[in-house]
């Protein structure tokens, strides 16, 4: 399957269903990257455009799931100053490359079997030069747009989604295959996972590191005026004093510096008698944290006396650990 083909004259000469030729859903989303799911996947497009021929990155941007990328003009793709570096990135670099931009080269053609590989390759690179092209005005005006429409969706904190806040996608890394795409809120200032498993699918790479920061620089009215407020927790209507949490972490700490000793000083050899007087120098009723075997689970030990303390340190599931 071309893309430089009519959509008519595809469907008239081949009964095959176009997923067929494509690559894989299940090798491409396990390697994090642009997912092409079905025939279902292909977007409305009107009657006139089936007459018409479409370009690679026409198709590619048309299809579900491909609506977060924006489509990249041809001449900054010809442009080799801004593809450097990209060749070392990508396997199959020329040869994507032609596939992006339409060009056929008879004389330099690949085997069959090596067309899926050519076609992975070719999403990859396109996605390397969208993080790129999203960095310049023309790519920042058609991400506004897809902004405005709240492609990307909006921030899951409960403050920004009353205030119904719109998001942009961000990448943790400018390299392939470190991180999936997020989503980067400019009201709080933090990044979430994406809501849509589709955004979740494409790498970070293809948004990178610096484009929503940016964004937000070059449309300062975007960015929020109005900052969400923090979390306050009460019990029963009132707020909870910071010198309770200070306190706890004294106790904790204190705690810690004695078994830290006391290990110390029995060369790691546990004895219980010994810990056992730890505990009751402090007051009559001792009350510390300690982690079971089993993760995230505390339990919390009340030493009333020497022999109660001694039973609960003996015991081999229950440790120190605060």
């Amino acid at each position: 399957l071309k893309p430089t083909d009519s959509l008519s004259s595809l469907l008239q000469a081949s009964p095959v269903e176009p997923a067929e030729q494509r690559v894989d859903i299940g090798d491409v989303q396990e390697r994090g990257e642009i997912s092409t799911d079905s025939d279902e996947d292909y977007s409305e497009i009107s009657g006139s455009e089936l007459d018409e021929e479409i370009t690679w990155i026409e198709w590619f941007c048309h299809l579900k799931g491909n609506e977060f990328f924006v489509e990249v003009d041809e001449d900054y793709i010809q442009d080799d100053f801004n593809l450097t570096g990209l060749s070392t990135q990508v396997p199959y670099y020329e040869y994507a490359l032609n596939m992006i931009l339409d060009f056929e080269d008879q004389d330099d053609q690949l085997p069959e079997d090596q067309q899926p590989l050519v076609e992975t390759a070719a999403q990859m690179l396109y996605g390397l030069i969208h993080a790129r092209f999203i960095l310049t005005s023309r790519g920042m005006a058609a991400m506004l747009d897809k902004f405005n429409a709240y492609v990307y969706g909006v921030c899951p904190l409960s403050s920004c989604e009353n205030q119904n806040q719109a998001v942009l996608p961000i990448g943790q890394s400018d390299i392939l295959r470190q991180s999936a795409a997020k989503v980067y809120c400019p009201a709080c200032r933090e990044i979430y996972f994406p809501r849509s498993t589709r955004l979740e699918c494409l790498d970070g790479a293809y948004f990178g590191t610096s484009f929503a920061h940016l964004f937000f620089l070059t449309y300062q009215h975007m960015q929020p005026t109005i900052l969400p407020q923090p979390f306050v927790p009460k019990l029963y209507g009132f707020k909870i004093h910071k010198s309770v949490k200070e306190n706890l972490k004294k106790q904790k700490e204190a705690t810690q510096r004695k078994i830290m000793n006391w290990e110390a000083t029995e060369s790691g050899t546990r004895s219980a008698g010994a810990a056992a007087e730890i505990l009751a120098d402090e007051a009559a009723l001792a009350t510390f944290w300690a982690r079971s075997a089993a993760p995230r689970t505390c339990v919390l030990v009340l030493a009333r006396d020497r022999r109660r303390a001694r039973a609960y340190i003996s015991c081999p599931v229950v440790g120190y650990a605060s």
